[in-house]
């Protein structure tokens, strides 16, 4: 695993924990991660990162519109 370091204002109110999983749940957002790895990123159970996301504004289904557009096209074929 890489390391990354981040130099932040002094101001900014933020601790090692709140950086890593917001910098989770964006990848996570991304599609850069899967759920596992960005619950284990941010160093957390996947429950627990779960339950976090909807915090960072990240839906935990992480599914492409495009795919749930052809998905539906094939039910409704399925179906005729």
């Amino acid at each position: 695993m890489r390391t990354l370091q981040i130099h932040l204002p002094d101001n900014i109110d933020l601790s090692e924990q709140e950086a890593s999983t917001a910098l989770a749940a964006q990848l996570y957002e991304m599609g850069k991660l899967s759920l596992g790895q960005a619950a284990e990123l941010a160093g957390y159970t996947k429950a627990t990162f779960m339950e976090l996301l909807s915090k960072y504004g990240v839906s935990v289904f992480n599914y492409p519109a495009d795919d749930l557009d052809d998905d539906i096209a094939n039910t409704k074929n399925y179906h005729s």
